[in-house]
């Protein structure tokens, strides 16, 4: 019988030391999507957002790539306000 027989994901992913880069790749993808889609909804291109936050393209394409997870608050901070909205971060339990 395994020994993680009956433990969730969390559990087993956190016994395995990869709980916290799972769910921050998980944040990344929802970021890079919900960016995406505000760009959609906007009718905006990589381009037009990149000059907007003041930034390169390349960085801008780091920031969508939903596996990168390697993106700084300020960079988050920046691609919000150059769409209109404003990042809000919580912690849960």
């Amino acid at each position: 019988m395994s020994k993680h027989a009956g433990s969730t994901l969390d559990e087993f992913l956190d016994e395995e030391g990869l709980l916290a880069e799972a769910e921050a790749v998980a944040v990344k993808r929802v970021l890079a999507f919900q960016l995406a889609e505000i760009m959609r909804q906007q009718k905006l291109t990589k381009t037009q957002l990149a000059q907007r936050m003041n930034t390169s393209r390349s960085a801008l394409e780091r920031l969508l790539d939903p596996e990168n997870a390697s993106v700084t608050l300020l960079t988050l901070e920046r691609a919000a306000l150059a769409l209109g909205r404003r990042l809000k971060i919580k912690l849960g339990v």
